[in-house]
C-alpha cells in the first residue's frame, strides 16, 4: 500500500487469495463491482496498469466476510449485497423474492416490440421485484399499471423499487392470486405480461443449492409439469383482458409446444412463440380477439 491506499497489485493478488477458497472468478468480480464500487472496466485496467491506486467503497475484510458467506452457505450474492443489475436498473432484491434473470429482459423487450401504439393500461402478474414493472412505466410515463403477487414480502420489496424509480405514483401493487386482484379492471387490460413459476417440481428438486435452497419456491416450482400456473393465466385472460390486448408469458425451456397448445385452445388469435437469445423458444405471446 501506499500511504495506506491499495493499488491494483495488491488488490489483484488479494484477489487471487479469494479465489483460492473457491467460487467463480466472474462472481468475485461481480461483487467487486456491486459491493466495492469497482467497475468490470476499472477491473480490466488495473491488469494494465497495476500501480494504480484503487479507492473501494467497502473494506477488503468485509468483501471478503461476504465473499466467504457465498462460499459457506450458497447464498446468492444478490441476496447479500441487495442489489441486481437488470436491462439499465439496479434492482434491489432481498430474500424471498426471486431474483430478476437476464432472459426475462427480453420479455419487456417483447412487449414494447408488440404493445398496441399508446397504451393505456397493463398488468404485471406474479411481480417479484418488481423489475417489470419499473421497466414498463419508465418507458410509457403516460400509462397506467397494476402489479400484482401473492406475496406481501415481494410486495414490499417492489415497492422499494418502484418508489426508487419514481413510479410508485403510476403503478398500483396489488396482493393476490393471479387475475383476482385486478378484477375491477377486467375487460380493460390491453397488455398483461408475467413470469410466472414454470419449473416442474421434479426439476426444481434437482436445482442448484443458491436457488432451490435461498429463492423462494413459490416464484418456481409451477407443479408436475410445471404449467399450473400458465394454465390458471390463459383460462382467466378471457376475463380480463382487453379484446385486442396482449398476453406475454415467460416459461421453461422445454414447454413452448404445451404453452402454444393452452393458448390455441383458450381461444387466442395470433398465437407465437419467441426466442431468447440462445435460440431457445422461451416466451409466448397472443391477442385477445376483438
Amino acid at each position: 500500500m501506499v500511504n495506506g491506499q491499495l493499488d491494483g497489485d495488491q488488490l489483484l493478488a488479494w484477489r487471487r487469495q479469494q479465489l483460492d477458497m473457491g467460487g467463480s472468478p466472474g462472481d468475485f468480480d461481480w461483487l467487486l463491482d456491486l459491493a466495492g464500487g469497482l467497475p468490470w472496466p476499472d477491473q480490466q485496467q488495473l491488469r494494465l496498469h497495476p500501480r494504480q491506486p484503487v479507492q473501494l467503497a467497502r473494506e477488503l475484510n468485509e468483501l471478503e466476510a461476504l465473499w466467504r458467506r457465498h462460499l459457506e452457505t450458497a447464498e446468492p450474492l444478490q441476496y447479500l449485497v441487495g442489489l441486481c443489475p437488470w436491462r439499465d436498473l439496479e434492482i434491489r432484491v432481498a430474500p424471498g423474492v426471486l431474483i430478476p434473470r437476464q432472459e426475462t429482459e427480453l420479455l419487456v423487450e417483447l412487449a414494447l416490440e408488440l404493445a398496441p401504439s399508446g397504451l393505456g393500461c397493463w398488468a404485471d402478474l406474479g411481480t417479484g421485484s418488481g423489475c417489470m414493472a419499473l421497466a414498463l412505466a419508465l418507458a410509457w410515463p403516460s400509462s397506467r399499471g397494476w402489479a400484482v403477487d401473492c406475496s406481501p414480502g415481494a410486495l414490499i420489496q417492489a415497492a422499494a423499487n418502484l418508489t426508487a424509480g419514481g413510479v410508485a405514483d403510476r403503478v398500483q401493487l396489488l396482493e393476490g392470486s393471479w387475475w383476482q386482484p385486478l378484477r375491477p379492471w377486467w375487460g380493460q387490460l390491453e397488455l398483461v405480461v408475467s413470469n410466472p413459476p414454470y419449473i416442474p417440481t421434479a426439476v426444481w428438486a434437482g436445482l442448484e443449492p443458491g436457488v432451490r435452497e435461498h429463492e423462494p419456491v413459490i416464484a418456481l416450482d409451477g407443479g408436475v409439469d410445471g404449467l399450473d400456473a400458465l394454465r390458471l393465466l390463459v383460462d382467466g385472460a378471457a376475463a380480463a383482458v382487453a379484446p385486442g390486448g396482449l398476453l406475454l408469458m415467460e416459461h421453461h425451456f422445454d414447454q413452448s409446444p404445451a404453452v402454444i397448445d393452452l393458448l390455441t385452445a383458450g381461444r387466442f388469435a395470433e398465437v407465437q412463440a419467441h426466442r431468447d437469445l440462445e435460440g431457445v423458444a422461451r416466451f409466448a405471446s397472443a391477442r385477445w380477439p376483438g
